[in-house]
């Protein structure tokens, strides 16, 4: 009787679904066969992956635009996200696994470079609330926003939560700007001779693969003699902080932003409304 109400549960939601899955199979055969692109731009690299192309056909299909894909399909669409974030998740973890021996071996460094999301707290969390943005703002400003942090707030609050809607717009926003941006951020960094090669490559890895990638290439190009060393640092960095940017976000950023945001909201958010209150008088007048 139970498997038999499960069984027509999983229909159902087939039923309902099948133009997204449908839609989602042909959207990444289409990204699949355009494949990854390759710009050279003076010392940096550009890479344009697959994802990029799938994310603005879908774009393209929303109801915002061509409207193949109507407003509740959207909205259903974006709790559907997690089934592949998921399967991410356990990857990273079985990884981690294989791989702690080399992860203990580059030592603690790498685990401290955590500690920078505090910094992005501190700085977009006011700037959001300013914009007039609320309980999206914890969401989009406790971590990096890569899949192991929507993953994680989507369980957390729920996939059609304020928090998840704040974390995934910016998991979008990070993935069609972020390979491009830090791409040159890692060219023009590396310009200055600052840092060692080796230190740059450990900054590459902020739990995103495609960023990571994208950065270790542009830097790989440029010091062609660390080359090797430059994909294992980063590949390492990247595989740290998917492991264990989870608990830090879990631990320390996301209660973190959930006390300064119920901190600031009532004063930045007083000043908003104050701030747009006065254009309207203006432009009444």
């Amino acid at each position: 009787m139970k498997q038999a109400e499960e069984s027509k549960s999983i229909w159902g939601h087939l039923k309902e679904n099948y133009r997204l899955y449908l839609s989602a199979i042909i959207i990444v055969i289409l990204a699949e066969l355009i494949g990854m692109k390759k710009i050279h731009l003076g010392s940096a690299l550009i890479i344009i992956y697959p994802m990029l192309f799938a994310i603005v056909i879908s774009i393209l299909l929303g109801p915002g635009i061509l409207g193949f894909f109507k407003k509740k399909e959207a909205k259903r669409a974006s709790s559907l996200v997690l089934v592949t974030i998921a399967p991410f998740m356990a990857k990273a973890g079985v990884l981690a696994g294989a791989n702690l021996p080399k992860l203990v071996d580059v030592g603690p460094a790498l685990a401290f470079q955590e500690l920078g999301h505090v910094g992005t707290i501190l700085l977009a969390l006011p700037i959001a609330l300013l914009l007039g943005i609320k309980r999206e703002a914890i969401g989009a400003t406790s971590s990096t926003c890569r899949d192991k942090d929507y993953g994680l707030i989507c369980h957390l609050y729920g996939a059609e939560s304020p928090e998840a809607r704040g974390a995934l717009s910016i998991y979008i926003i990070g993935f069609i700007i972020g390979t491009t941006y830090i791409g040159f951020l890692a060219s023009i960094v590396a310009s200055t001779h600052l840092f060692h090669p080796l230190a740059l490559a450990m900054a590459c890895g902020i739990g995103s693969g495609v960023m990571m990638a994208a950065a270790s290439s542009t830097l790989a190009a440029i010091y062609p003699h660390y080359a090797d060393q430059i994909v294992m640092l980063a590949g390492a960095s990247d595989m740290l902080s998917a492991v264990i940017g989870i608990y830090f976000t879990l631990f320390i950023s996301l209660p973190l932003t959930k006390k300064l945001y119920y901190w600031l909201e009532p004063v930045i958010g007083l000043v908003h409304k104050t701030g747009i209150q006065q254009i309207s008088n203006r432009k009444e007048g």
